[in-house]
């Protein structure tokens, strides 16, 4: 490793040491808006560790209010304008009340060619008024309950697209909205979820959602 090398590493874990320090939450995300990077007041804003916010849809973690900004945002990064943009968002505190503010994002990448990432700063601005508690389990689609019925039974992928006419990837789609939705981290912990919600009946083989709506 020859001097500027090694010059580029050192002033790479300062910058990574500031990168978690900083108290604002920030995270990078690749031009798809998956997160590649968090600190951990990002996580914290989302109750779990930055390696788990790792893959995540920074706009499933975050709700859009506005849909138009998003959509001027994809445009502009189809364009590879270089300019900041800011999305209202709103989301849920591991304390369980609401909170809304804005994302900043920011296009970065070393050439004015390369595809760029994006450096996102989250700003709170409040909480959201309380709102009552909804009694029962938490809703989840038909397709969404079978899913789970299926995966808890242990299904595969592959076994859960053949019984419910879906593709593999159509099934991933339907457990990655809802890992994002419950913050679970692999299918085991979805699972757990989802009896610990209501959304399937315990004590049930093979494991069935509840007939009342909510599967």
């Amino acid at each position: 490793m020859d001097m500027r090398q090694g010059d580029a590493v050192v002033w790479r874990n300062r910058a990574m040491t500031l990168f978690d320090r900083v108290s604002v939450p920030v995270a990078v995300c690749d031009a798809e808006g998956l997160v590649v990077l968090a600190n951990p007041a990002m996580a914290a804003e989302c109750g779990t560790t930055p390696g788990r916010l790792r893959g995540r849809q920074v706009l499933e973690l975050f709700r859009p209010q506005e849909v138009t900004q998003v959509e001027r945002i994809v445009e502009a990064l189809r364009l590879r304008r270089r300019s900041r943009y800011q999305v209202s968002v709103c989301w849920r505190a591991p304390c369980g009340s609401g909170r809304y503010g804005e994302l900043t994002a920011d296009p970065v990448s070393d050439t004015v060619e390369d595809t760029p990432a994006l450096l996102v700063m989250l700003r709170v601005r409040g909480e959201c008024a309380a709102e009552p508690a909804e009694p029962g389990p938490a809703p989840v689609t038909s397709v969404e309950g079978r899913v789970l019925a299926l995966l808890a039974g242990g299904a595969t992928g592959a076994r859960a697209a053949r019984e419910l006419g879906l593709t593999v990837d159509g099934v991933n789609y339907h457990l990655r909205r809802l890992s994002a939705r419950w913050g679970a981290a692999n299918r085991t912990e979805l699972v757990a979820r989802a009896y610990a919600l209501g959304v399937l009946v315990p004590g049930v083989w093979p494991p069935e959602t509840r007939p009342d709506g909510t599967g």
